[in-house]
């Protein structure tokens, strides 16, 4: 549906706010300027982040987590 013809809403635009589980685990954190933001108004969740690129990247870190620490024989 086109811009035209939607009823308008009063919240257009999303407002972001960093990813706490991101922040605690991802080392290259700071580097991830316009990846790391999260929509306010849900859970820090892969899918609550504002870019493809950061779910991604939370997706990868919370994989990391499930493994273990790496270099470590069984």
């Amino acid at each position: 549906m086109d811009s035209l013809h939607r009823k308008p809403q009063l919240k257009e635009t999303r407002t972001g706010r960093d990813c706490q589980f991101c922040r605690e685990f991802d080392p290259e954190f700071g580097k991830r300027d316009p990846w790391k933001a999260v929509c306010a108004e849900l859970h820090d969740t892969a899918a609550a982040h504002m870019t493809e690129n950061g779910e991604i990247k939370h997706r990868l870190l919370e994989i990391r987590m499930r493994e273990g620490p790496v270099g470590y024989a069984a």
